[in-house]
């Protein structure tokens, strides 16, 4: 990696660094609050991590695990996602993630009248919603006649990357300046870093966090697998599109994996995007060879 280097904070690993860690928790409070307009007009003042797996009857399917959860003091439930690739029925998925949030709270022992709010945030790097312009949108539970906001505790932020179009000369508040960071931190200079930061401690901490030169060599492995797995997921999910649905159909899953190993994939990352064992997969790999270029 190149010296002060910034990476992607939408990287999975990258993404969970710098707000999903206990010794960042100032800068997910910071983002939070920046990001979230609440009820009460009261900042979040400190937040304790929870297990991110809600459902572990089916914790290993990606739809049951959420990257970051957590409560604040008042124990209202915060859940935080980063969604890379284009998903249809994501916003469906939010509501699924908070409902099992809210669940959960009286599954340990709560009674329902003390159940607590559950805000959903997520940064999403493709549109989600083409009919609004605004590349931050709130979403609450309103009244259809009077638009009271009688059913409290649920609430919805989306930041839609791709509808962000202001250049850092132009960034007049927070929101503005965390949106420009997920979409931009890759390609900002140390200098323009600076020039974005300010006196803001916080947010110069995470792109600190971001620098290439305070990441172990383990740590930047770690962050190019995700890489690497985030490409093979979209290249799979382009193929269920254009193809139809891949499960149960063999041969489909073999033509995946001989593209990957020819794009030279891990092994591990072929078997979890295709479901074929190690054992099916490198015996492609030796058919592939064999046949040459």
């Amino acid at each position: 990696m190149p010296f002060s280097k910034f990476l992607d904070p939408k990287n999975d690993v990258a993404f969970k660094k710098i707000f999903g860690t206990e010794k960042n928790k100032e800068i997910l409070i910071h983002f939070l609050n920046d990001l979230i307009t609440f009820k009460s007009n009261r900042p979040i003042l400190s937040v304790s991590f929870l297990k991110t797996v809600q459902d572990p009857e089916t914790a290993a399917k990606k739809t049951s695990i959420v990257d970051i959860l957590c409560k604040d003091e008042k124990d209202n439930h915060y859940i935080v996602e980063m969604q890379v690739a284009k998903e249809k029925g994501f916003e469906k998925r939010a509501q699924y993630y908070a409902s099992k949030a809210y669940i959960s709270q009286a599954n340990s022992g709560g009674a329902y009248h003390d159940l607590k709010e559950v805000i959903f945030l997520a940064i999403a790097d493709f549109v989600m919603f083409p009919k609004k312009t605004t590349y931050k949108s709130d979403h609450v539970i309103l009244d259809k006649d009077s638009h009271e906001n009688d059913l409290k505790d649920f609430s919805f932020t989306f930041l839609e990357l791709p509808k962000f179009n202001k250049d850092i000369d132009h960034l007049t508040n927070m929101t503005e300046k965390w949106t420009y960071f997920f979409k931009h931190a890759e390609q900002t200079s140390i200098e323009d870093m600076q020039k974005l930061v300010g006196n803001d401690e916080i947010m110069e901490k995470a792109y600190n966090q971001l620098n290439a030169i305070s990441w172990s060599d383990e740590e930047l492995l770690t962050y190019d697998q995700a890489e690497k797995y985030e490409g093979a997921y979209q290249a799979s999910m382009a193929q269920k599109f254009d193809e139809g649905k891949l499960e149960g159909k063999l041969e489909e899953k073999l033509k995946t994996a001989r593209n990957m190993i020819k794009k030279k994939y891990d092994v591990s990352i072929i078997a979890d995007i295709t479901g074929l064992s190690h054992g099916q997969i490198e015996n492609l790999i030796t058919e592939i060879s064999q046949k040459g270029p």
